[in-house]
């Protein structure tokens, strides 16, 4: 008996085992069989991955562009044969022939991502615009005329000359070859790898390499698949919605957490589960019946809401639950804890956190906040110390950071430095190419006529520095007794222009400018000269008599008063000078003073070699503290304007010298001026100029051997560069092992003058104690012979065979021209040896030597640096400056400045941590110039930070690289539960798949939460890699998947995308809205698809500074001009446009904006700043943002846009936001003057709604407007958050019910403070875009409400007198007195900000558009928005409270009362004489909507059932329901969920 007792208890146990499995198995069966999908689609058709991967090796230059093509140009054969998955291996095997591993990966990426996507689309675009002939899957446009096979294009190219020449856009791929002007441009548009391409790609390199022709490809897809792509990089968010009705009973949810929390009491029960008696009859399950009893409680109740205390540490129990788990699973838990949160929330808050952490994360918070601003919950991402802005970086600009740093990464790596080395060398503080470069202006040619602090006219002047703080009037100069401003001018006394600006400085200096005014006299430098026959060594003369025998401010004002004498239009002449002298100072020998004997001649060569050694462009120059002035800038009319403006400018920049404590009182200020960074020894143009090319130093060839030439010329581009820096042999100025900071070769034909001259200034400048090494290649000007090559070849040998020092001496003597004649006239070399030199071997190594060397220099002259045989240039550390013009010399100063600017920029610096390697001699100076060249080429960023916490055991979770593998140094700062760990944590995720990443993620926590963290489910759409199907077939493609979710919260979908993408719902059957998983089965699938790109662009008028409101822009294509318009703002001039991937064209608007402004300049474009036309080119998924400068017509200077001319005919015609054709044949097209008439008679309805539920509440409101009204009706809505379903039904509505309407779309500027809540979106559109939603013909427009029955003709409010306010809003109703309690504007902020004046609902208003434009309420608004919307607190009911807060400001009058009835506010007695009927919440009932509305409204359910049969008959009658537009369940009980 026992033994079957003890057998009964062992079965018992089982089953329940057994039971548990089971139950746990089947809850997530169930769990999973619900959830939401969301996709997004690109708008434009899949483009091949083969194009797209063409684009991204494009990226890396042209050269390796044409290679890959030219690998891959009949690949598309394998298409057809090969499964899907094997053409993409395909693909990218061939694509990793130009690509390292790393940039493999990131190929990879870039396909998954479709970032190239774009870039071909537009190619396709353009050709579309030529457009294409038909049944020609290939074809080639010759100046405008198409061919489709090779017969018709060489007939083409015959007659080209006579055609204008197609234009070239930046992103345009051109074959390498000759760049001649007057050659024919062929554009062949074909599908790279398709047999057609080939033909055409054949004929036309041919021609191209043979200099022929300028050949151009462009993609284009004769038959593109009609399949649309899945896009991926942006946010999907299930946010959970705040409904006024409670979806739990709250006694359930008590009991339920009771139990949870007692483990001890005996008879708690859970979902049916006595578990008391369960532990009691079962002791050896009691954990597992804990954990299962855990399981129910939290499955049963994971969105009860949590008490204020268990909220207070959620932050740190999450980082706690991170920190515990393996750490290569910790990103995947701060994943799953943040995306879905709201169900994670109850399991968190019994975790314990470990004190040492907290207390580890404060210190570390302490450290962050004191070093790098960042605060406890903030976030931040460093990639190799660059920051990366959260809000304003996607993965498709995190990609192009990633590649960007690979080059340098890469580079770095070839190069030997490994490890923490590279963090060092990428940390390096490289000195920004400098605008504008000063001069050291101490130097004892320049006579000072004033000195600000010594001279007694300025001694009441303050001297303190402290003195520029000081504040004064703006504008206002202060008079303080430092030299802070100076002026230099260099003059020709002798020329007309010195007249004027030798009295602008005697105006300066009477006024008591605080100018020092200094001149340098350029004169005649010979020995002996007659100042009685020259004006300008008479002048020089005179002034050092004067200033010499009395002082320098005598010689300044008897300047002043010689070039009075001098005529308007005359020059200074010697009789004028001669004759000054004998009537100023009678007593004075002028032979002594002007003769060819003259005592006073000291100084007068000195300005002239002063200004050539300064190498300053041509007179009269001067200088402002150094900088050259510009060439405009020096006419003396504009000179004053100029000057007065930079002493301001410069003002500012002695206040923050000395607010950061770097110009103290002891200072000298001219010191302090001139040993900035800018300051040179010299300007040179061709030296200082910022644009700067660099060779690539990085490539290790596999062979160096540049003696087999043939050979030479087949290598790409950096391993030509490899190969010559291998085999350079450099002049040397000693024997030891020195480690150069500059290495400089000169590129010349030695046997010229001119080439001498060059490698001769070069060899001067490093024998007098600098840091460079020179090097030299032969670029020959003739045919490459023994003989012409002898004087290089003879230096080749001397630096193979001889010592460095040796080799300099001997170049410097055999360059010398009395030399060079010598061997003209047959001298042997070997006689010119120094002695001490080897003649033997010298000898036996010149006359051995081959000529191959030479020709693989001449080729990588002519390949590589782009030079015509004979060119002169010159290369510093990789830096090429040329080709030198015939004129052009570079002397010895001029090297000089070289190495000044290389070592200063970053040399200098990479020399010292090449030092610390411990590296010598030429190892260390090559590793300096190679280094130097990679990190100078990489794109200039902002300065790296480095990331450091002071403790990192309990609070940062370590993720190490592989090891001997170029690595990122990757920090993340986040607190666990934020929008930006939903997003960072799947972002790193992926990027450890695509590349080597050494982790740190730092746990950002925030103590003390009040509220939930985060209140929706987040999904973030991003792979590796494309994805497949089993069968080898691509995948559907990335979508967002929202699986085990709670079913009782009502959820609402948001897609979170880059700034500028526009995307809409297309295709869903469920309300978006309003999803409530527990009234559906399976999965709710949403379609979304980006619509636009956006163009955004700021907009300014040239003479006032400001932005010109009302102006208008319109794009479009030479196909179609007018596809997309827009309206200026006053907000920062901005204005946005909607597009796709193509080139636009953007012009002034064709009426009143053409005919008052025209465009001047413009940047970020595609075309010349100066093009009337702005081309456009929108090639990839980022934000494009213009500038665009106008100016009004001279004759319109004093016509304004917005005034009352503006009603020009043809503006309402506009297609202002998104006419579709369907559209346009509902507007209709009648007689003109028909036309006219019922342009000025149109009743304009704005109205917005989101969700099924309130989408059937607008149907009703636009038939309860159309039945009250003989007016016709045209309806705008706005477009961004309506269902596919209405946008489906509208149009049919819009031909039975006879009514026009259009969509508006604006999408939120990225400037204007964001809002995150749907609901507050939504209600930011109803009053933020008023003035640009609508074209500017529409004088009125009524907004009414969706949820508004309207009972009278609208005609009348339209039409009703505003008595010069911009709007009209109906106050709230006082007449239902139970309410009192609940209206808030009678106490408080409201009732002491409004006064007298009432408090208006915003469900109902009129707009005079033309007095809202004409005050720029629009733009008050979004001042005043953007001022208060930063505090979470304020603007409440934002579409309400803003307008009434602004009522001081942008006056609101108050329509009659029964313009908007409402039961809550207003009385029954009222109702009578409503006009309109709102819906408005009851806050004291909390009545469900549609239930109210068939109580308080009669004529609702008849209007609705109207609607609903409507549908029904546009469904066709086929017993289903219209797509997406039935009343489903979730409509029915809409009543749950209503928050407007």
């Amino acid at each position: 008996m026992a033994a079957a007792s003890q057998t009964g208890d062992l079965t018992m146990r089982t089953v329940i085992q057994l039971l548990l499995l089971l139950l746990l198995a089947l809850h997530h069966v169930n769990a999973a069989s619900k959830g939401v999908e969301a996709s997004l689609k690109a708008k434009w058709p899949m483009t091949p991955l083969l194009l797209e991967t063409s684009e991204f090796i494009g990226e890396d230059g042209e050269e390796k562009f044409w290679q890959f093509v030219e690998t891959v140009k009949e690949l598309t054969v394998y298409k057809n044969g090969e499964s899907v998955r094997s053409y993409y291996n395909l693909i990218v095997k061939k694509a990793g022939q130009f690509l390292t591993d790393l940039q493999v990966s990131l190929l990879r990426l870039a396909l998954s991502l479709r970032a190239y996507s774009p870039a071909v689309h537009a190619f396709q675009q353009i050709a579309s615009d030529e457009p294409p002939p038909e049944a020609c899957s290939a074809f080639v446009s010759v100046h405008g005329q198409l061919a489709c096979s090779t017969k018709d294009l060489k007939k083409n190219l015959k007659a080209a000359a006579g055609r204008p020449k197609p234009y070239l856009y930046k992103n345009d791929h051109k074959f390498p070859g000759v760049n001649s002007t007057d050659l024919p441009v062929a554009i062949l548009y074909a599908e790279i790898g398709t047999k057609k391409f080939n033909t055409f790609h054949k004929f036309l390199a041919e021609r191209a390499g043979d200099g022929k022709l300028i050949y151009v490809l462009r993609h284009f897809i004769a038959e593109p698949k009609p399949r649309k792509m899945l896009l991926s990089g942006y946010g999907v968010e299930l946010a959970i919605k705040s409904t006024e009705y409670k979806a739990v009973d709250d006694t359930q949810v008590r009991e339920a957490k009771s139990a949870a929390d007692s483990d001890d009491d005996d008879n708690d029960e859970v979902q049916g589960f006595l578990f008391g008696k369960l532990k009691k009859s079962n002791p050896d399950l009691k954990e597992q019946l804990k954990e299962f009893k855990k399981h129910l409680v939290e499955s049963s109740n994971d969105m009860a809401p949590l008490k204020v205390w268990e909220l207070q540490d959620l932050s740190f129990q999450a980082a706690a639950r991170i920190m515990s788990a393996p750490k290569f699973d910790s990103l995947k838990l701060m994943q799953d804890l943040s995306q879905n949160f709201p169900s994670k929330a109850r399991s968190l808050t019994r975790v314990a956190v470990n004190q040492e952490m907290r207390k580890e994360i404060e210190e570390n918070q302490k450290r962050l906040g004191d070093t790098m601003g960042i605060h406890p919950g903030d976030a931040a991402l460093f990639i190799n110390g660059l920051h990366i802005d959260l809000d304003v970086h996607n993965p498709f600009s995190i990609l192009d950071t990633i590649r960007g740093e690979a080059r340098v990464l890469e580079g770095l790596h070839n190069l030997g430095i490994k490890g923490d080395q590279v963090g060092k060398f990428l940390r390096l503080p490289k000195n920004a190419v400098e605008d504008s470069y000063a001069l050291d202006i101490r130097h004892s040619a320049i006579a000072w006529i004033n000195d600000i602090e010594r001279d007694s006219m300025y001694q009441t002047w303050p001297s303190g520095i402290q003195e520029l703080l000081r504040a004064t009037f703006p504008g206002v100069i202060r008079q303080i007794r430092r030299n802070f401003f100076s002026l230099v001018l260099f003059l020709d006394p002798t020329q007309e222009d010195s007249t004027e600006l030798v009295k602008l400085a005697e105006l300066f200096y009477k006024h008591k400018i605080p100018l020092r005014i200094g001149f340098v006299f350029v004169v005649n430098t010979d020995d002996k000269v007659d100042g009685f026959s020259d004006a300008g060594v008479a002048f020089c003369r005179l002034w050092n008599y004067i200033e010499e025998e009395y002082d320098i401010s005598q010689a300044f004002l008897s300047t002043i008063s010689m070039y009075n004498k001098v005529d308007v239009g005359e020059t200074l002449s010697a009789e004028t000078v001669s004759a000054y002298l004998k009537r100023k100072f009678p007593k004075a020998n002028a032979a002594k003073i002007l003769g060819v004997d003259s005592a006073y001649d000291e100084k007068r060569r000195a300005g002239g070699v002063f200004y050539k050694k300064t190498g300053l462009g041509s007179l009269p120059v001067g200088l402002f503290n150094g900088v050259p002035l510009k060439d405009e800038e020096m006419d003396p009319e504009e000179l004053e304007t100029v000057l007065l403006q930079r002493i301001m400018d410069t003002t500012n920049f002695f206040q923050r010298a000395v607010f950061m404590g770097q110009l103290s009182e002891g200072v000298d200020v001219v010191d302090f001026l001139m040993e900035q960074p800018n300051v040179v020894p010299r300007i040179n143009p061709l030296i200082l100029n910022p644009d700067r090319k660099y060779l690539d130093f990085t490539a290790s060839p596999v062979s160096d051997d540049w003696g087999d030439a043939p050979m030479y010329s087949y290598m790409d581009t950096k391993d030509k560069v490899g190969v010559v820096q291998k085999r350079m042999k450099y002049f040397a100025k000693s024997e030891e092992e020195l480690v150069e900071g500059v290495t400089v070769w000169v590129i010349a034909d030695v046997g010229t003058a001119s080439g001498r001259r060059l490698l001769l200034s070069a060899l001067k400048h490093m024998t007098s104690g600098s840091s460079t090494r020179v090097g030299v290649i032969n670029n020959p000007s003739g045919k490459l012979t023994d003989e012409s090559s002898l004087l290089y070849r003879a230096l080749w040998t001397s630096l193979l065979t001889h010592r460095s020092k040796e080799t300099l001496s001997f170049a410097q003597k055999l360059l010398k021209e009395e030399n060079i004649l010598l061997l003209h006239q047959g001298t042997k070399i070997k006689e010119l040896l120094l002695p001490g030199m080897d003649e033997d071997s010298f000898s036996k190594r010149l006359n051995t030597m081959e000529l191959d060397f030479l020709r693989s220099q001449q080729h990588f002259c002519q390949a590589v640096l782009k030079l015509s045989a004979g060119q002169r240039a010159v290369v510093s550390n990789g830096r090429i400056l040329g080709p030198f013009e015939e004129e052009e010399e570079l002397s010895a100063d001029d090297f000089h400045l070289l190495e000044k600017i290389t070592l200063s920029t970053s040399a200098e610096k990479i020399k010292g941590k090449v030092k610390q390697m411990g590296l010598k001699g030429e190892i260390a100076s090559e590793l300096v110039m190679r280094v130097d060249a990679l990190l100078a080429a990489a794109p200039k960023t902002e300065a790296r930070k480095e990331v450091k916490f002071p403790r990192d055991k309990h609070s940062v979770v370590h993720l190490p690289p592989r090891e001997d593998e170029l690595f990122y140094d990757v920090v993340a700062i986040v607190d666990p539960l934020t929008r930006e760990a939903q997003k960072l944590s799947p972002l790193l995720s992926v990027l450890g798949q695509v590349v080597n990443m050494k982790l740190q993620v730092f746990l950002n926590c925030r103590a003390k939460l009040s509220e939930m963290p985060l209140k929706s489910f987040y999904r973030y759409v991003l792979q590796p890699d494309v994805t497949f199907l089993g069968n080898d077939s691509l995948s559907a493609g990335p979508m967002a998947r929202f699986t085990d979710m709670p079913e009782s919260p009502l959820l609402t979908l948001n897609m979170i995308t880059p700034e500028s993408w526009m995307v809409e719902a297309v295709r869903s059957p469920y309300d978006l809205d309003n999803i409530h998983l527990q009234e559906v089965s399976g999965v709710v699938s949403a379609e979304y698809e980006l619509e636009h790109l956006l163009l955004e662009g700021h907009c300014f008028d040239l003479s006032t500074g400001q932005p010109p409101r009302g102006l208008q822009f319109t794009l479009g294509m030479s196909q179609d001009p007018l596809m997309q318009d827009t309206i200026v703002m006053a907000n920062l001039g901005y204005f946005q446009l909607k597009a796709n991937p193509g080139a636009w064209t953007l012009r002034l608007r064709k009426g009143r904006s053409e005919d008052i402004y025209q465009i001047l300049a413009h940047d970020g474009t595609d075309s010349p700043a100066d093009a009337g036309d702005v081309i456009v080119v929108l090639s990839s998924f980022h934000s494009k943002i213009i500038k665009v400068r106008v100016q009004k017509h001279p004759d319109k200077l004093h016509e304004d846009l917005l005034s009352e001319a503006t009603e020009s005919k043809g503006l309402w015609d506009s297609l202002t936001s998104m006419w579709s054709s369907l559209e346009k044949s509902i507007a209709g097209v009648g007689s003109e003057d028909g036309e006219k008439k019922k342009k000025e008679d149109v009743l304009n309805i704005f109205s917005v709604a989101s969700g099924h539920l309130y989408e059937r509440f607008l149907r009703i409101m636009m038939l309860s407007v159309l039945q009250h009204t003989q007016t016709p009706v045209k309806f705008w809505f706005l477009k961004n958050y309506l269902s596919p379903s209405f946008k489906e039904t509208i149009p049919h509505m819009a031909k039975a019910y006879g009514f026009q309407y259009e969509l508006v779309q604006y999408k939120w500027p990225r400037w204007l403070h964001q809002q995150t809540e749907k609901q507050r979106i939504i209600w930011g559109y109803k009053i933020l875009f008023l003035d640009v939603l609508f074209p500017l013909a529409v004088n009125k427009i009524i907004f009414v409400d969706a949820d508004q029955i309207v009972r009278t003709d609208l005609k009348e409010l339209r039409d009703l007198d505003l008595e010069g306010a911009p709007y009209g809003y109906t106050p709230f109703c006082d007449s239902r007195k139970e309410m009192e309690g609940y209206r808030f504007w009678k106490t408080g902020y409201w009732a002491s900000h409004l006064g007298h004046r009432k408090y208006h609902i915003s469900a109902l208003y009129v707009v005079d558009l033309k007095k809202f434009r004409k005050i720029a309420a629009g733009d008050r608004l979004r001042g005043q928005y953007q001022a208060l919307s930063q505090d979470p607190n304020s603007l409440s009911n934002l579409d309400q409270d803003l307008p009434n807060n602004m009522i001081h400001q942008v006056a609101i009058k108050s329509l009659p009362q029964e313009w908007l009835w409402c039961e809550t506010w207003c009385d029954d007695v009222s109702k009578k004489a409503a006009k309109t009927i709102d819906l408005c919440n009851n806050p004291k009932t909390k009545e469900p909507k549609l239930a109210a509305a068939a109580r308080i409204v009669p004529e609702w359910t008849k209007y609705d059932t109207e609607i609903k049969h409507f549908l029904q008959r546009v469904d066709g009658g086929k017993g289903q329901q219209l797509h997406g537009q039935t009343v489903p369940a979730t409509e029915n009980r809409g009543s749950q969920r209503d928050e407007l």
